[in-house]
């Protein structure tokens, strides 16, 4: 019999070796699938081992998200969970186990799109110049928020990054993104100089046996994880007493609003992000108006005049 189990394992296999999708990316599928699984046994009465793919009807997917919203889960998780549904009952159809995908037409919730954190400019200037230059962690954790802020890659493409991926006479570092979808980077002088260090007397006291190429060494000379680059984010914003929440995500953010706010064409910002659509790219324009209009209301004197006031004053 055509039982669930297998085809959820085969789902995977195929996310993996024919999508490139990253290990996070696998981990949350799997744990989507696993948890309506668990809920569609218990509605059904039967062992989960037991489920049927053409068990699953459109009444119990919409049983499946009201469960989740009884269970506080948020909608962009509740809509991401519908959507990892979604996209392995496209697979059995493709894989002709089903004739129809029984979630094609389930609304997702709506989201409301929140406006990416940032980090003005003297913020990440003083973040990034804040490790210290005479040790090698320290040459490190400057070389790594430099190239972080620099190229405004995911942290996860940071921390892949090897000894062979950086080209410091044409300044550029090749990253591997989502989907194995590799781009050149340009980075600035600051990266450059701080990745030269890095490289001339940091790494070198760093790296044992163990390192392989690996471009950053956590202190036991292995490959640093992305754990490790938010400890260190961490550390040095407690350091510039800098009072809010700062992720690697972050200086992401950061990079692209700058380089927005600075007069960079959209297309060019989504080419170095690694952005598939544009529509991912165009929130950052969100973020700079929303920054021009704080701005004006600082700065300009007659900005807070009332409405009702404007009224008053307009000639007849």
């Amino acid at each position: 019999m055509n039982r669930l189990y297998p085809y959820i394992d085969n789902f995977i296999y195929y996310l993996q070796l024919e999508k490139n999708a990253s290990p996070h990316t696998l981990d949350n599928y799997q744990r989507d699938l696993f948890q309506g699984l668990d809920f569609f046994a218990r509605a059904l009465g039967k062992p989960d081992h037991l489920v049927l793919p053409e068990d699953i009807n459109r009444q119990l997917l919409r049983a499946f998200l009201a469960h989740l919203q009884s269970q506080g889960f948020s909608r962009a998780t509740i809509a991401r969970k519908l959507a990892t549904w979604r996209s392995f009952f496209r697979y059995l159809t493709r894989e002709e186990v089903l004739t129809a995908n029984p979630a094609g037409h389930l609304s997702s919730p709506k989201i409301e799109r929140k406006l990416p954190r940032f980090l003005f400019a003297d913020e990440c200037r003083a973040l990034v110049e804040a490790p210290p230059d005479d040790t090698p962690l320290g040459r490190r954790d400057r070389a790594l928020l430099e190239t972080l802020y620099a190229g405004g890659m995911r942290v996860g493409e940071l921390v892949a990054l090897n000894l062979d991926d950086v080209d410091l006479t044409r300044a550029t570092i090749r990253v591997a993104g989502k989907g194995a979808r590799e781009r050149l980077l340009p980075v600035g002088a600051f990266a450059v100089r701080a990745l030269e260090n890095y490289l001339l007397t940091g790494r070198p006291a760093l790296a044992t046996a163990r390192s392989g190429e690996a471009l950053f060494l956590n202190y036991r000379g292995e490959r640093l994880s992305v754990r490790g680059v938010r400890k260190i984010i961490d550390k040095y914003v407690h350091q510039i007493c800098l009072d809010r929440q700062v992720s690697p995500h972050v200086l992401r953010h950061s990079f692209a609003t700058h380089l927005l706010d600075n007069g960079a064409d959209l297309r060019a910002v989504q080419e170095l992000l690694g952005h598939v659509r544009l529509s991912t790219t165009q929130i950052y324009t969100h973020v700079t108006r929303e920054r021009l209009k704080e701005v004006y209301r600082r700065a300009h004197p007659r900005s807070q005049l009332r409405c009702s006031e404007v009224e008053m004053n307009r000639p007849f």
